[in-house]
């Protein structure tokens, strides 16, 4: 899943980064209020975390924006991450229709904890284990098992079939899975999730009996059903 981070102090931007995509998470950063204004109004994201003593654009503002466009994008889920801890200030985030604040000084552990709430919800399906046959998906530990056993995913593998999980019986097209994969600027065309889906196809088959499998739906795209006994 793709996380927008507004952050303007780069060493915490690094950190929050490198946590979240360790926990397998796509994440694009912005410094300054006004990119993250311009990226949330022409990309799709399923959360962002948003600061709120921003450069050229103040976070209240961002989130105002947000709102005001309604649709899809408009209702993205924002984790308001701030020094900026006063009451007030609080009670006017949430009016605005932040879904979560989280105030500076945090623990990443706390931080990561909210994240993987707010997604769970996002997708519509709160449950902490995801599953498909004997696939299953554990939302806490950010972690796939397949017939009891870890299944090793590579990030980009993860990504993808974290996506496909949380849509079970519904197909995601190509350009769907890309967006959520990858981010601005990374090396890649929409052709690379062909690769991803063929790696992991290829692990799933190695236990025929753990009735998971991706099917293709030609000129729409892929989604993860239980295989036939």
């Amino acid at each position: 899943m793709r996380i927008l981070l507004v952050e303007d102090h780069l060493e915490l931007s690094h950190w929050v980064s490198k946590a979240l995509r360790d926990a397998h998470l796509t994440v694009e950063c912005a410094t300054n209020g006004a990119d993250a204004d311009t990226l949330l109004h022409t990309q799709d994201y399923a959360l962002v975390i948003l600061d709120l003593t921003l450069p050229r654009m103040d976070g209240l503002e961002v989130l105002r924006r947000l709102r005001a466009r309604g649709g899809t994008r408009g209702g993205t889920p924002v984790l308001i991450l701030t020094a900026r801890g006063g009451l007030e200030e609080r009670v006017q985030g949430l009016n605005l229709g932040a879904d979560d604040y989280l105030p500076k000084p945090f623990e990443l552990t706390e931080l990561e904890a909210r994240v993987k709430a707010l997604l769970r919800r996002r997708s519509g399906n709160e449950a902490l284990v995801q599953r498909c046959g004997q696939l299953a998906f554990d939302t806490v530990a950010r972690m796939f098992s397949y017939c009891g056993e870890p299944l090793a995913l590579t990030p980009r593998e993860h990504a993808v079939l974290e996506a496909l999980i949380a849509r079970p019986g519904r197909a995601l097209s190509k350009e769907k899975l890309f967006h959520e994969v990858f981010a601005l600027g990374d090396d890649a065309g929409v052709d690379a999730i062909e690769l991803y889906i063929h790696r992991i196809r290829k692990k799933l088959e190695r236990h025929p009996e753990g009735g998971a499998a991706i099917v293709t739906l030609r000129g729409i795209g892929y989604l993860l059903q239980e295989r036939a006994a």
